[in-house]
C-alpha cells in the first residue's frame, strides 16, 4: 500500500509558478513511476506529466511542455511539478499518482496507476 500525498497548490495570477509536491509513504518509492493528472470543473481528468523509477525520463501532455516540469528524489520519497508560465486553463485539481512498473516506463493512462494521492487545488486567476 502507498499513500501519496499532495501539497503545495494555491491560487496564483495568470504568467506565475507554483510547486507542487507529493509525499510517499512507501519505502519502496524507487519501484514505481510516478505520474500528475489534472481535473477541471466539469472535465474529465487528465494526464499531465510522468517519470520513471529513476527520475532518467519523462513525458507531458503537449499543453504543459515546456512549461512544466516533473521531478523526484528518491531518497526523501518526494514527487515534484514545478509549473511555470501558468493560464488559467491549467485551473483544477491536481493528482499524484504511482504505478509499479517497468524501469523506463512513463505511464500517461489512468488505468496504468495503482495508487492517487487526494488532490491539491491550483487556481490560476486572469
Amino acid at each position: 500500500q502507498v499513500q501519496l500525498v499532495e501539497s503545495g497548490g494555491g491560487l496564483v495570477q495568470a504568467g506565475g509558478s507554483l510547486r507542487l509536491s507529493c509525499a510517499a509513504s512507501a519505502r519502496t518509492f524507487s519501484s514505481y513511476a510516478m505520474g500528475w493528472f489534472r481535473q477541471a470543473p466539469g472535465k474529465e481528468r487528465e494526464f499531465v506529466a510522468a517519470i520513471n523509477l529513476t527520475g532518467s525520463r519523462t513525458n507531458y501532455a503537449d499543453s504543459v511542455k515546456g512549461r512544466f516540469t516533473i521531478s523526484r528524489d528518491n531518497a526523501k520519497n518526494t514527487l515534484f511539478l514545478q509549473m511555470n508560465s501558468l493560464k488559467t486553463e491549467d485551473t483544477g485539481v491536481y493528482f499524484c499518482s504511482a504505478a509499479r512498473t517497468m524501469t523506463w516506463v512513463t505511464p500517461a493512462v489512468e488505468s496504468e496507476y495503482d495508487y492517487w494521492g487526494q488532490g491539491t487545488q491550483v487556481t490560476v486567476s486572469s
